[in-house]
């Protein structure tokens, strides 16, 4: 059960319609997820979904490597919402299977190229020590190019105000593709 129920979509604010409304017209299609939390806060839910659909569709990076980075954050936060949610997406991106499963059991990945790598290693190192060494900085600059680099923190804590908020008001596990 829940934590706090989300605001009933049938007997909104003005102000929550105005989110939900925009949230439906965008690319998700649906109030899930984080999204039916921070109805609440109609102002962070605005904000928080308009940065998220920057993050999740129109990033510099292709799909396959932000799922990627959002998986990391999902295992990392232990938010199974978002791992359920994300998981089909990544796959549907091409991530690979193998790669899923590495990072579902906290196991070493095999990747299948050097981008891989260099996001997943940031992603974890900085989730797990708050910063990011100079070679890792540097492996992901020379695969993604600093604009990248940008993004991925970006896409990282976009997913992990996602994972807070799913694990704070304890939204149930199985969520769909289509979440955030």
């Amino acid at each position: 059960m829940e934590r706090l129920q989300p605001p009933d979509l049938d007997n909104l604010t003005p102000e929550q319609e105005a989110v939900a409304q925009a949230i439906i017209a965008g690319p998700r299609k649906a109030v899930i997820g984080p999204m039916r939390i921070w109805l609440h806060r109609p102002d962070l839910g605005q904000h928080a979904q308009r940065l998220g659909q920057y993050c999740r569709f129109d990033s510099s990076l292709p799909p396959e490597l932000s799922e990627l980075a959002i998986l990391v954050t999902a295992r990392v936060w232990s938010s199974e919402f978002e791992w359920s949610a994300h998981k089909k997406i990544a796959l549907d991106a091409g991530v690979s299977p193998a790669i899923i499963e590495a990072i579902r059991t906290h196991a070493e990945p095999p990747f299948e190229n050097d981008t891989q790598r260099a996001i997943y290693d940031f992603a974890r190192m900085l989730h797990t020590e708050r910063k990011v060494s100079d070679a890792v900085y540097a492996a992901a600059v020379k695969e993604l190019g600093s604009e990248g680099v940008v993004d991925l923190t970006g896409i990282l804590g976009y997913y992990t105000l996602v994972s807070m908020t799913l694990n704070v008001f304890e939204v149930p596990g199985e969520g769909p593709p289509e979440m955030t």
